[in-house]
C-alpha cells in the first residue's frame, strides 16, 4: 500500500511547475527553484516564480515549511537579491546542504571535503574495536562500504581541485589502512 502513497504524492505535485520560468527541480518533499538573476529580468522571473509557487500552493490547500526556505546566491559578484515566499522573506544563507553534499556560494569543496573526512577518520578505530577477525575477507569488505564510502560519496560532484583537500583524504585513507595488515597498499585514486 505505500506505493500508492507515492503515486498520490507525485500525481499531487505533478501541477507545480506549471507556467514556471525558471528551473524548478524536484526530489522526493525537496522543491528547488534555480534562475540567473545577471538581468532584472532574471530577478523578476524568480519573483513571479515564487509567487506561481506560492498560489498553487494555496489551490491546493497545502503549504511550504517556509521555515526550511533558503537562498543560496552563487558568484562572488551576485546582487544578493531578497526574495520572499507569500508575505514571509526567505533566508539567505551562505551555504546549504542537500543530498549529502555541501555546496556555498563560492562553490568551495573544502568544508564538503573535511566532513567527509572527519566522518571516515572515526569509522577504523571502531571496526578494529568491533570486530574480532583481521582477516583480509571480513576487513575489507567492511572498510570499502564504511570508510571509502564517506571518502567517494559525492567525489564526482567534487570535482577537487586543491591539493590540501586531496592531501587530508588521502591521510585519512592511509590512516584507515594502517591499521589493518595486508591493506597498507590501498591509496586513495
Amino acid at each position: 500500500m505505500h506505493i500508492w502513497g507515492l503515486v498520490l504524492f507525485n500525481i499531487f505535485v505533478g501541477s507545480m511547475d506549471s507556467g514556471i520560468e525558471c528551473t524548478l527541480s524536484r526530489f522526493a518533499d525537496d522543491t528547488k527553484l534555480c534562475g540567473a538573476v545577471d538581468t532584472l529580468e532574471g530577478r523578476n522571473a524568480i519573483y513571479r516564480d515564487l509567487d506561481r509557487l506560492e498560489r498553487w500552493a494555496h489551490v491546493k490547500l497545502t503549504k511550504f515549511n517556509k521555515t526550511k526556505c533558503k537562498v543560496l546566491h552563487l558568484d562572488q559578484g551576485n546582487v544578493k537579491h531578497k526574495y520572499r515566499l507569500g508575505r514571509e522573506w526567505i533566508e539567505n544563507k551562505p551555504e546549504d546542504k542537500d543530498l549529502w553534499v555541501l555546496v556555498d556560494e563560492k562553490l568551495n569543496k573544502t568544508q564538503q571535503c573535511a566532513l567527509a573526512a572527519q566522518k571516515a577518520s572515526h569509522i577504523p578505530g571502531f571496526v578494529k574495536r568491533s570486530t574480532a577477525s583481521r582477516s583480509r575477507e571480513v576487513i575489507l569488505p567492511l572498510y570499502s562500504a564504511l570508510v571509502r564510502h564517506h571518502l567517494d560519496s559525492c567525489v564526482h560532484l567534487w570535482s577537487l581541485q586543491h591539493r590540501k583537500d586531496i592531501d587530508l583524504l588521502e591521510r585519512v585513507q592511509r590512516r584507515a589502512t594502517k591499521l589493518f595488515r595486508g591493506m597498507e597498499h590501498l591509496s586513495y585514486e
